[in-house]
């Protein structure tokens, strides 16, 4: 596992949608533990028994997740321009 894997795994929950209700959601994790999730909150084509990953960022891993993905275009637009 390369460390950019090793990272999302420690900064994310992965479960299964449990059961859809009304206007709720729970979401059953690998580890037991149930979410209540707003419904309004999750694609509206998700089905129940499906595969739920949730991302855990602080306002630092956006920013240089945000940093990444701007670097990536530039470093593109620039190779264009040769």
């Amino acid at each position: 596992m390369n460390p950019q894997q090793e990272i999302l795994n420690k900064c994310s929950l992965v479960g299964i949608l449990d059961k859809i209700e009304e206007d709720k959601a729970i979401i059953k994790l690998n580890d037991g533990q149930e979410i209540i999730w707003s419904r309004r909150n999750l694609p509206q084509d998700i089905k129940e028994g499906e595969v739920i990953r949730i991302k855990l960022f602080t306002s630092d891993t956006e920013r240089d997740e945000r940093e990444k993905v701007v670097k990536k275009l530039l470093e593109e637009i620039l190779k264009r321009e040769e």
